[in-house]
């Protein structure tokens, strides 16, 4: 590069916005994403996406999207990296002592442990921490179900050591959570406003944080990012106001709790997500008369429950790196990278491995702890994050409009809202617009799935995007699909591999006896051992389709096919047909009726 290059570089594009605009109706016109006829800044509504709470994700950064934007309220900086927060429930205490400590020697420095609810028993917790160093490594607690007996029996552990409990330490008291998830237990206190007096009393003693405002808890029932942040911070709403009631000041109060929040492999959502949480948080304390020094948050990022998938469980690998990156980037204090093999059961050595180094390559090689906000001065990011902090801040008014957390939960009218979300993302799945990579999307159909162990009864409750097409999965179709190839290899290889994946996503096989260049041959590999299925796929061009398609179908039918598809735009002699935004769905279930 020449240094006139350079210096041209260094004052900025030479193009326009409309070259930009120009190039890209091109490249849309060409894909049939824009009419001929249509102006060139139709572009940007042709390629602006929607999130599902409607907010609307330009193709470009621009300058427009951050004017008149307020100042954002940055993390801290996090030179040494994140706090890698390991993460166990499992019911053995012996086991999951074993792969605790494996753990914390190999490079996580925090522990997330579930009590109850699948996870350790309250009186199986000393034995579960035996050996950790509980002031060197923080311990916070995940008890929904019983947070006092299990901060009680963290309390019993700690009595043993001597030096101050490691900074971070948290007895992750959330009674709202218990109620999202369903779970009782029977050291559960009924009244909340005494539950959160004993919690904070407890952690004075203890000297460690008393609360985790669980935003995941309402996540993994399927709530948006929108929903997730509104209720967290309606929940932290009702954490000051009884510790205020309590004689706690809104000071003490606030170094009291902890917030934890979903990252997922919506990478750009997540980051603004993350750093939004941390505007608003700042503005209820300061709302609430909290001092200047004492409006910042400490954040747990947890990569999301529901995006994990059964099958394909090694493409989870990737969800979750891109969810602990998208979770660092956006400023999270602690970050918990599930292993990818937790939706099968409890995480055997390697998954655990796996998790923990995905934080290790992140901080050590990538070095993305090394700015304490990156993304910040980004217009896209900049725009979506106050986008977003917009509408949580709305959210929040809902809630306090129907009288609290509590009442929004008691009035169902919380839960309506999560309903409308699921419904919209279940549609977005179905269609795949929202697509699962080795689920909904490039299955392998005979894959063999690693063995674990189940988790104990009473896990928590986990709405998984994918769990529709899993069902299908989990029962495949005693008969395959006869796929009627139509012409040369090249004439009908695209629609017969896009076929084939749409057919597998629903546990349904497929037979392809290759190319075939008339109606006898197709029939007579139909008429064949391996041929005979009630529902065949025709594949080819539309030229062929318009040649010899119907004539196929006829005879087909007349060999003993029950139920015609054919592979693009429907045809008047087929009984169904399947294309790019098919309900797949509805599509795979049909089709299974009819293989039966």
């Amino acid at each position: 590069m020449t240094s006139d290059a350079r210096l041209s570089l260094a004052e900025g594009s030479r193009h326009t916005r409309e070259d930009w605009e120009r190039a890209a109706a091109a490249v849309l016109r060409k894909a049939r994403r824009l009419g001929e006829d249509a102006p060139d800044h139709d572009v940007w509504e042709a390629l602006t996406g929607t999130t599902l709470d409607g907010l609307r994700v330009p193709p470009l950064g621009t300058p427009e999207l951050v004017a008149d934007l307020p100042a954002p309220v940055r993390p801290p900086a996090r030179d040494a990296g994140w706090d890698v927060r390991a993460w166990l429930a499992d019911a053995d205490a012996a086991r999951g002592n074993a792969a605790l400590l494996t753990d914390l020697e190999n490079g996580a420095t925090s522990l997330l442990v579930q009590v109850g609810a699948g996870g350790t028993a309250p009186e199986d917790l000393a034995r579960l921490l035996d050996g950790v160093l509980l002031d060197v490594a923080a311990v916070v607690l995940d008890a929904p179900g019983d947070p006092l007996g299990a901060a009680r029996a963290l309390a019993a552990v700690a009595e043993g050591v001597e030096a101050p409990l490691a900074a971070g330490t948290n007895l992750g008291v959330d009674p709202v959570a218990a109620r999202v998830r369903g779970l009782t237990g029977d050291g559960a206190v009924e009244d909340d406003d005494e539950t959160l007096r004993q919690a904070a009393t407890l952690a004075r003693g203890l000297g460690c944080r008393a609360f985790v405002v669980d935003g995941t808890a309402l996540h993994d029932l399927g709530a948006s990012d929108v929903q997730e942040v509104g209720y967290a911070l309606a929940v932290a709403v009702h954490l000051l106001r009884t510790l205020e009631r309590a004689g706690v000041d809104v000071d003490e109060a606030a170094g009291l709790v902890e917030f934890r929040l979903a990252a997922t492999d919506q990478q750009f959502v997540t980051i603004a997500k993350l750093r939004a949480v941390r505007r608003l948080w700042a503005r209820v304390l300061e709302l609430s008369g909290a001092s200047e020094d004492r409006r910042q948050m400490v954040l747990h990022a947890m990569t999301s429950r529901p995006m994990m998938t059964r099958y394909d469980p090694w493409v989870n690998q990737l969800r979750t790196c891109v969810a602990a990156f998208a979770a660092g980037v956006g400023g999270a204090d602690a970050v918990t990278v599930l292993p990818f093999d937790s939706r099968l059961g409890v995480p055997d050595a390697f998954g655990r491995r796996i998790a923990r180094n995905t934080s290790t390559l992140l901080v050590e090689e990538s070095h993305v702890a090394r700015v304490a906000d990156p993304a910040g001065g980004a217009f896209a990011v900049e725009g979506l994050t106050d986008d977003l902090a917009v509408a949580a801040w709305e959210e929040l008014g809902r809630l306090e409009g129907s009288g609290g957390v509590h009442a929004a939960l008691e009035d169902g009218s919380l839960q309506s809202r999560v309903d409308d979300v699921v419904a919209e993302r279940d549609r977005r799945v179905a269609t795949r617009a929202l697509p699962l990579t080795g689920t909904s999307e490039f299955p392998h159909l005979g894959e063999t799935l690693p063995e674990r162990e189940p988790y104990a009864e009473g896990s928590y409750l986990v709405r998984p995007y994918a769990e529709p097409f899993e069902h299908l999965r989990d029962e495949p179709a005693a008969t395959p699909v006869f796929l009627a190839t139509m012409g040369s290899v090249a004439a009908h290889t695209a629609r017969a591999t896009f076929a084939r994946n749409l057919f597998a996503a629903g546990g349904v096989d497929v037979v392809n006896q290759g190319a075939h260049d008339d109606v006898e041959a197709v029939l007579a590999d139909y008429r064949g051992p391996d041929g005979g299925q009630p529902v065949v796929c025709l594949v080819g061009h539309d030229r062929a389709y318009d040649a010899w398609g119907a004539d196929l179908a006829a005879a087909l039918r007349e060999a003993g096919a029950a139920h015609v598809v054919v592979a693009g735009k429907a045809r008047d002699w087929a009984d169904d047909s399947c294309a790019l935004g098919v309900d797949a769905l509805d599509f795979l279930r049909r089709t299974r009726e009819n293989l039966r």
